[in-house]
């Protein structure tokens, strides 16, 4: 670096690829673009706010789990990191079917960012620089590097924006507005101009955070004790079972009453989400509390979890009231809840409003359209929670660096994995509110379960290069454990002994009236491969994993293979590929709307074509005849 005539520092450093922002988003991009070789540099507002939780104290939940777990499969971080920083676990929606099973992690908050960091910082090929980025630079339609706040330029040859919620950031409760981001830490202001002078259309959306009460001010004897599993489920792949069997905190459920609705009911033309002081869009899926008052007015009450934030801290988070109410209101609502009557606030409840994009300006590599080496990723690409965030960052880093090696992006389609259906989701579907994977989103969800995502993606993950050799060749043997055991208990044949009456009695089984075999016997409801194993004299030693996935595969058989076939027709339609040069204005039979909307969108198949919101079935069929004449 050198000191200029103008009085700013002229960086003459070098880099592949700037990431921009290092939450959850930032972390996997700038990991997955170090480890494929690039030398990379992550610039963020706080190294201290490094993979930073602003909101729930959580790592998985319903779906989130799915794509933690194939985060994982694809060589990223953030599995790995959470089971190395819980403090409680649980496998959520057990009692149902296994298409909806999903993980959930309370965190140590603290100690999992801490242990990003220190994953970052050992990093080979990655900075990180503690830098607000204000503009990206470009020529001709193509990224050549960042400017920062101080005036230094950065050159690379492409760029990831993982902003998050920093962009023009606002906190807001009651009368109380501050332009900061999430914990009162520095805002981004000047990058959105930037991106708006490329030709880039913004939204403006927002979230909001519950408050934060002293551990020491609540009542825990009038709720009920939330504890975590018996036998904890690790995240990652490559964790050893054994070694998350910890210890595990508790949390606590609670509900509001009709005092608390009555005292929000009462404050609604204090809260800036209904004085119109707040102008992004909320949530939908994630509500405040002044909406579920609103919205749903013959409910009596609202469940409130208290969770810890980290075993170091006497902080614990209010899941399900986050708010936007003036701090005296804030006090009287939580304090009308049940163990919250003496409660003392350590952090207020805010809402917070944002610069984001419109996704449908993205391609399916997370690639911007009109400008060529720029990414993005996270919850700038207006989608919500960590997870999400997370999967996307990893992705847009991926193809970041396979772009830079002259490769094909990777595109995961809709029946590959639950990011698939995300990134599907955002770059097809429009959105007016924060994007939230839902296990409903995924048609393909009895294929897409958690258990399975290492078989259905670290393949992939190998091939890019983020899987090491050790790590594939343990999940080949773990694919022929499973084909030769399922051969197994489908040709073992199980008789009309005592024995085998007796475990079917208990287990409330009927009765065989004549031979049949252990796969069949594994079909029936009330039974499975584990409850079988005192009748199975050959069984062999085989890993859990496997266990379930025999069970699993065994069980819901029929469904699984219904399910395939809808994915060979879904796979017809994707397949079939839409040249980038086609002008849809010349296709005389198309309607007006489905020409603008597939102008805008320039899908990259006819699968992606038919989701796009206003173009109907007739207008599919007219492109198809197009596409067959041309």
């Amino acid at each position: 670096m050198k000191y200029s005539a103008n009085s700013v520092w002229e960086n003459k450093d070098e880099y592949d690829i700037a990431v921009v922002g290092a939450g959850h988003a930032g972390c996997e991009a700038a990991l997955a673009a170090a480890r494929l070789g690039f030398r990379t540099v992550v610039f963020t507002v706080s190294v201290d706010s490094i993979a930073l939780m602003p909101c729930n104290p959580n790592i998985g939940g319903s779906s989130k789990g799915h794509l933690v777990r194939e985060v994982d499969a694809l060589g990223g971080e953030m599995g790995k990191v959470i089971d190395r920083t819980f403090i409680q676990s649980k496998m959520l929606n057990s009692s149902k079917g296994p298409a909806v099973h999903s993980l959930r992690a309370q965190a140590d908050k603290a100690d999992y960012s801490r242990a990003m960091r220190q994953v970052l910082e050992n990093q080979e090929n990655l900075d990180i620089r503690q830098m607000e980025v204000t503009d990206i630079l470009a020529e001709d339609g193509k990224v050549t590097g960042v400017r920062t706040y101080s005036g230094a330029e950065y050159r690379c040859r492409a760029v990831i924006l993982c902003t998050g919620t920093y962009l023009k950031a606002r906190c807001i409760y009651g009368d109380v507005s501050t332009y900061t981001g999430p914990n009162g830490l520095q805002s981004a202001n000047y990058l959105t101009d930037s991106l708006k002078s490329l030709g880039i259309k913004m939204y403006r959306f927002k979230t909001g955070t519950p408050a934060r009460i002293d551990r020491n001010s609540i009542d825990f004897s009038k709720m009920e004790e939330q504890k975590g599993d018996d036998r904890v489920v690790p995240f990652s792949f490559t964790t050893d079972p054994e070694s998350v069997q910890i210890d595990q905190v508790s949390c606590w459920l609670t509900y509001t009453n009709e005092n608390t609705h009555e005292i929000i009911r009462k404050n609604l033309d204090r809260s800036p989400l209904f004085s119109g002081a707040i102008e992004g869009t909320g949530p939908r899926y994630c509500p405040s509390i002044e909406d579920k008052v609103v919205k749903f007015p013959d409910k009596d009450r609202h469940q409130v979890f208290i969770e810890p934030e980290g075993l170091h801290t006497t902080e614990m988070y209010v899941g399900g009231m986050s708010s936007s109410l003036p701090e005296d209101v804030q006090y009287a609502m939580y304090r009308s809840v049940p163990g919250l009557e003496h409660a003392k606030i350590v952090r207020n409840a805010y809402a917070i409003e944002y610069d984001c994009i419109d996704a449908r300006q993205l391609k399916s590599t997370l690639e911007f359209k009109n400008v060529e080496g720029l990414f993005s990723g996270g919850q700038f690409n207006g989608s919500s929670g960590y997870e999400e965030a997370a999967a996307q960052g990893l992705m847009a880093g991926i193809n970041a660096a396979r772009k830079l090696q002259g490769k094909e992006g990777i595109v995961l389609d809709r029946s590959q994995g639950y990011i698939g259906v995300l990134i599907d989701d955002l770059v097809t579907k429009e959105s007016h509110e924060p994007y939230r994977m839902m296990t409903s989103r995924a048609e393909y969800r009895l294929l897409l379960r958690q258990d399975n995502a290492d078989l259905r993606l670290t393949k992939t993950g190998y091939e890019v290069g983020l899987i090491d050799e050790e790590r594939y060749q343990k999940l080949l043997r773990k694919e022929e454990m499973i084909e030769e055991e399922i051969k197994r208990v489908s040709h073992t044949n199980v008789g009309t002994s005592e024995q085998v009456q007796e475990l079917l009695k208990a287990f409330g089984s009927t009765p065989l009236t004549s031979g049949t075999t252990l796969a069949e016997l594994i079909r029936r409801p009330e039974l499975s491969y584990e409850k079988l194993e005192p009748i199975d004299i050959d069984r062999p030693d085989i890993p859990i994993d496997v266990k379930e996935q025999v069970n699993i595969n065994i069980k819901y058989e029929g469904y699984i293979k219904r399910q395939m076939r809808q994915v060979e027709q879904f796979k017809k339609l994707e397949n079939k590929k839409i040249p980038d040069d086609i002008n849809y204005d010349e296709i005389q039979s198309l309607r007006i709307e489905a020409k603008q909307k597939l102008n805008q969108i320039r899908p990259a198949s006819i699968g992606q074509a038919s989701r796009i919101s206003g173009v109907s079935p007739a207008d599919v069929s007219v492109l198809l005849v197009y596409l067959g004449a041309r």
